[in-house]
């Protein structure tokens, strides 16, 4: 139950007792008409009474929905830091070896903006790194634009290796030429000063996030500046499917 929805109920089960209580002051709607739902049942005053004690002072509901949310935001940070620390693992197996900084594991979510209304864009809500190096840019694309991008477009896990295109592609003019032949999906959808601009992360991952209903509400996404097919692989893939597995189902708060 969300916190919004638990404190509507905490504050409805308060209104709804305190009204009684003071209708039955007041003879509101009228005596006759207490007299008739109170009966011999003079307890319920008590009950009613009570509910307006605990409901205002302790909000039971929203107190729970809170403990709870905070023992799901646990088990998906540790479940995070387990699949953070296997990808450490993987990236080991990387030639030239990587540093231990430069591996990142990201969340992004789903938001609708002004400008994106209906479809919306992904945001980074969370990003995995030992260090503060590389830092991550500027970067916020709407469907198809991005490795993540394709991975929303297509709804399935997507891997680009971003170092081999780079190494192709060293000008606009070589790039505009290979968009054209092979279509926007393979060069993600990137404009040639965003593709030199985020080109550095040479080896690119996603897998999506879906809600209850398998709707796409995110991704997970894992990078490197190189080592494509080395970290190409099932350990990996099942790594980011599991933890897009958790963070569906508990949503995005934990992370």
């Amino acid at each position: 139950m969300r916190r919004g929805t638990a404190r509507a109920v905490d504050r409805t089960v308060l209104l709804f007792s305190t009204l009684c209580l003071a209708g039955n002051t007041y003879h509101v709607p009228s005596q006759a008409f207490w007299d008739r739902v109170l009966g011999q049942r003079s307890y319920v005053l008590i009950v009613l009474l009570g509910l307006v004690t605990v409901f205002g002072a302790l909000a039971p509901v929203e107190a729970w929905t809170l403990r709870s949310r905070i023992e799901r935001s646990v088990t998906i940070r540790n479940q995070i830091l387990s699949s953070f620390g296997r990808l450490l693992s993987i990236s080991k197996g990387v030639r030239p070896p990587l540093p231990p900084s430069d591996p990142g594991l990201h969340v992004w979510k789903r938001r609708r903006t002004l400008v994106h209304p209906i479809i919306g864009i992904l945001s980074r809500v969370a990003t995995y790194r030992l260090g503060t190096a590389p830092v991550n840019r500027p970067f916020s694309p709407s469907k198809g634009v991005g490795v993540v991008g394709l991975c929303w477009k297509r709804n399935q896990e997507v891997g680009v290796d971003v170092q081999s295109l780079a190494i192709k592609l060293t000008s606009e003019e070589e790039y505009r030429v290979f968009r054209e032949k092979n279509g926007g999906d393979a060069v993600m959808n990137l404009s040639w000063n965003d593709f030199d601009r985020l080109k550095h992360r040479g080896a690119v991952f996603a897998s999506p996030i879906r809600n209850g209903r398998n709707g796409f509400v995110g991704c997970i996404s894992v990078d490197a500046s190189h080592g494509y097919q080395e970290l190409d692989g099932e350990e990996l893939r099942a790594q980011m499917s599991l933890l897009a597995l958790v963070i569906g189902q508990s949503g995005f708060e934990a992370t």
